[in-house]
């Protein structure tokens, strides 16, 4: 299994969810390109066609056969246009709270749409980029959350430390800049010929609209929405995703004959 996570985030987003289905499959949780402790290479794109091929890369380099893509926001979209290039490869997909719509995190709260837009704007986006005091980066985290005591300090500390490596900054504002490639990826879903499962929080940023757009898209997909939670579900109920990855992995029971 492939973990993919979201913008800001880190292979460390999925640090309750893989001890829930570690011993079903071998985890494979990556950092994207630029993010976590990946390289920062300068001048390098960072638009949904060059993360995916980041993806694709892992997966054709390691040989990965039957992988079940997981993917949370702007994870939930790359998994699903890898499987869209790779369908000899990819088992199945499950993409939760797909960002894949306009506006995204500036509708999580008035503190979220002013830091983004203060990351993108012209001049002083750099600088704004470069500074990010904990209580703006935990409360802006909290925007996405159903259940706020979901967010501990520790994984705030560690998103902070990975944002004062040198060029991080640059990576977050071109990262924000490329969100409209997410939406332009939706044009790939109707290829995705692997099982695919939707999950959205009930308070996820995404509309009710947006959510049923993806299930006409993709109309052979499972669709499960869990009460009460927000964006980052792998959070706060990571045991939403691991039931439905445990369950696909359990043989299909036979019943008996008849003597």
């Amino acid at each position: 299994m492939v973990l993919l996570h979201t913008v800001r985030t880190q292979a460390e987003h999925f640090r309750y969810l893989i001890p829930l289905v570690q011993e079903r499959y071998t985890v494979y949780a990556l950092d994207l390109p630029g993010m976590g402790y990946s390289q920062i290479v300068p001048g390098a794109s960072y638009d949904e066609p060059a993360m995916r091929a980041a993806v694709k890369s892992l997966i054709t380099q390691l040989d990965l056969r039957d992988v079940t893509l997981l993917g949370e926001s702007m994870g939930a979209t790359l998994a699903l246009t890898t499987a869209a290039d790779l369908r000899e490869r990819v088992r199945r997909v499950v993409a939760i709270n797909a960002y894949d719509y306009a506006g995204g995190i500036a509708r999580s709260s008035l503190l979220a749409r002013f830091i983004v837009t203060g990351v993108l704007a012209p001049g002083i986006g750099p600088t704004v980029a470069g500074v990010e005091p904990k209580p703006i980066l935990r409360a802006v985290l909290r925007g996405g959350l159903g259940n706020t005591a979901a967010l501990h300090d520790d994984y705030v500390d560690e998103l902070l430390k990975v944002g004062r490596r040198p060029g991080y900054p640059v990576v977050a504002r071109a990262v924000y800049g490329n969100l409209p490639s997410l939406i332009a990826a939706r044009s790939r879903y109707p290829e995705v010929s692997a099982p695919v499962h939707l999950i959205y929080g009930e308070r996820d940023w995404s509309r009710p609209s947006d959510r049923q757009a993806n299930r006409q898209l993709l109309p052979a997909a499972e669709f499960t929405q869990v009460p009460n939670a927000g964006h980052f579900i792998v959070l706060e109920r990571p045991d939403v995703p691991a039931t439905v990855l445990n369950d696909a992995m359990r043989p299909t029971s036979v019943s008996k004959a008849a003597p």
